[in-house]
């Protein structure tokens, strides 16, 4: 450990070797291990942590949707989280050039390449929407707070109406009890002013022009806090990460002081364990896991590939995780809180007060507010919480696919114009999230969120586990850790990879196809051509890997099917640390360092690697291609 602090900012390059600081230099680094937990602790704790778990929990049982959510977090979330980070930091590369542990499932990294684009581009949009929030609360009244302006129905009932007086023979509470259903200043203000909803996902109507004005602002401070890759967005996440706690925690001293915290704080921990059975409250605490430490996006590979080649990942895997699970919990607190207060101020039952979706964030929560005092500056804070929540997450996402991009094309030009890359991803997510500001916008949000970013991030996790456990080999790989950590892997670690992890998810996806439900919004149905193009999106993902296995099948070395498929698989020459003081063991030049800038990847004598082979498994991934190898040379 000494010996790690000592390595200072190089990322672990010893004084005096040149070539690693080189390696450094050009592909860039975090400027500290802090910037690292930081980045990644704003990339798990996102909006998803505000506006999808309190709702998960809302929708599955309340307490007890923590049952399996904690179940699915310690043996799918943690391991998973571990070994993504661990695969990104041995080999220094991103979620494409990772793939050299096994060629032929290299069609995972661009499994995660779509459903990174994917959840970039509405992920961007629900930001832009916190923008034009938090801009239009900047006032001495917010425009939801009544129902007296030109957008409003008659359905409207505000709590704080002047002309509220007038109904006098029908309170609040028998509103509620009549046919006609009460709509909020603020569920009004958000269907019928923000987004103008269309009365179909097919009828995109008009381009909201505010909303696209702030999808602009939003890409501009992304691309910005991206500019100079990790080196300009670690310095960022120093106020991006954090101060959106020093947020939650004076939103939640204030709501708990509320008459009717407690009601729903107690709906929000009370379980209804009757729930617990139904398969889709599993599916969902998977997903959300997924979803929420970002398990499968290759966020985590590309994060970790930044590290110094010793940093202990399996330290920070522990401390991320569960960093990221207390905040959803105490998000949690935070909105049922404000929740149980509106509900006692209305007279009903909590339930009553929470919508769906992003709803949640965009229409209950902002209600409650208007009936604080001093209401502008409670939303102004909020939504500022949200947008720094979202664009912590959001900078991952876009350096994942430039990172990815430019490891790919790995030549010194593209390193040069990595800015120039950054740039057009930029402006490509951009365009493609403009339809998503139409008045139809929210349907295809929330049909993305729905089939791009949830049964394939799944399916994604389970084929990763399996090729990197059972065809590189567990004991490959946990070799490598050693190398690289000093230490292997925890038994429990080492169970989850091979048996238990891949086992869970295989049958949450099971039970989760045969309880499927088509997605619906409020009181609209999704038509079937819709669901169609959520399917079609949750496959684009997926079918890169048989694709790319095909391919790389066709075009391997040998005369049987047979050999293609162990070519295919066998790990690449070049699979392994990047730099050459890391290489070492079965990973160790075979020849003098004069040579070692042609000859990094050669392994050691043919004898060694016969007596390692035959001490080990009997398939090596690494020893068969240094068998090749030396017998080339």
């Amino acid at each position: 450990m000494a010996d790690k602090c000592s390595e200072g900012l190089l990322n672990g390059a010893v004084p005096g070797e040149q070539g690693k600081q080189e390696k450094s230099v050009k592909r860039g680094n975090w400027g500290n291990q802090i910037e690292f937990v930081l980045t990644s602790v704003g990339y798990a704790v996102g909006l998803g942590n505000v506006w999808r778990f309190p709702y998960l929990c809302y929708r599955n049982g309340g307490g007890a949707f923590m049952f399996p959510y904690f179940i699915m977090l310690v043996f799918c979330g943690i391991p998973l989280f571990f070994m993504e980070l661990s695969f990104g930091q041995f080999a220094s590369q991103g979620c494409l050039g990772v793939w050299r542990v096994s060629p032929m499932f290299k069609g995972v990294g661009y499994g995660m390449m779509v459903v990174s684009t994917y959840i970039g581009i509405y992920y961007n949009v629900v930001i832009c929407i916190a923008f034009y929030y938090f801009f239009v609360s900047m006032t001495r009244v917010l425009p939801w707070t009544y129902c007296s302006n030109p957008w409003n129905t008659p359905d409207c009932v505000g709590v704080l109406d002047g002309n509220l007086s007038s109904r006098a023979a029908l309170n609040i509470t028998q509103l509620l009890n009549t046919t006609q259903k009460r709509t909020s200043p603020s569920e009004e203000y958000w269907r019928r002013y923000v987004l103008n909803l269309s009365d179909d996902i097919g009828n995109l109507g008009e381009v909201r022009l505010p909303l696209l004005g702030c999808l602009g602002v939003s890409w501009v401070v992304v691309f910005l806090c991206l500019i100079k890759g990790v080196k300009s967005s670690g310095k960022v996440v120093y106020f991006t990460a954090t101060f959106p706690y020093v947020v939650l925690t004076i939103l939640f001293v204030r709501g708990i002081t509320l008459e009717g915290a407690v009601t729903g704080i107690m709906y929000y921990l009370t379980p209804q364990w009757d729930k617990i059975l139904n398969a889709k409250v599993w599916g969902d605490a998977a997903s959300q896991i997924f979803y929420s430490l970002g398990c499968a996006w290759g966020g985590l590979i590309t994060m970790a590939s930044y590290n110094k080649f010793n940093n202990n990942c399996y330290r920070d895997s522990i401390i991320i995780s569960i960093t990221n699970c207390a905040t959803s919990v105490y998000a949690g607190f935070v909105i049922f809180s404000i929740l149980g207060f509106m509900a006692n101020h209305l007279g009903v039952d909590v339930s009553k007060v929470a919508d769906h979706g992003p709803g949640l964030a965009f229409v209950a929560y902002p209600e409650a507010l208007t009936l604080l005092p001093i209401s502008p500056l409670w939303s102004i804070l909020f939504f500022f919480m949200l947008i720094l929540l979202g664009l912590g997450t959001q900078f991952c996402l876009l350096e994942t696919l430039v990172t990815a991009i430019v490891d790919e094309v790995g030549n010194e030009w593209i390193i040069r114009k990595k800015t120039f890359v950054t740039l057009g991803v930029a402006v490509a997510g951009f365009l493609l999230g403009v339809p998503l500001t139409t008045q139809a916008g929210i349907y295809w949000l929330l049909l993305m969120d729905n089939y791009a970013a949830s049964f394939s991030l799944v399916v994604i996790s389970c084929i990763m586990c399996v090729a990197i456990m059972y065809i590189y080999g567990h004991r490959n790989y946990f070799k490598d850790i050693e190398m690289m950590l000093g230490f292997p892997p925890p038994l429990f670690f080492q169970i989850c990879w091979r048996f238990i992890s891949p086992a869970i998810i295989f049958f949450i996806l099971v039970f989760t196809v045969i309880q499927y439900r088509p997605i619906s919004y409020n009181e609209y149905v999704y038509p079937t051509w819709a669901i169609s193009i959520g399917f079609l999106m949750a496959l684009s993902s997926v079918i890169c890997i048989p694709i790319y296995a095909i391919y790389k099948v066709c075009r391997s070395e040998g005369d049987t099917l047979l050999e293609r498929l162990k070519n295919a698989t066998k790990a690449s020459k070049d699979w392994g640390p990047a730099l050459p003081e890391h290489r070492s063991g079965r990973y160790a030049p075979a020849f003098s360092p004069s040579t070692e800038s042609h000859l990094e990847v050669q392994p050691l004598q043919p004898e060694k690697g016969q007596s390692e082979a035959a001490a080990a498994s009997p398939v090596q991934g690494s020893n068969g291609s240094a068998h090749s190898q030396d017998s080339r040379l």
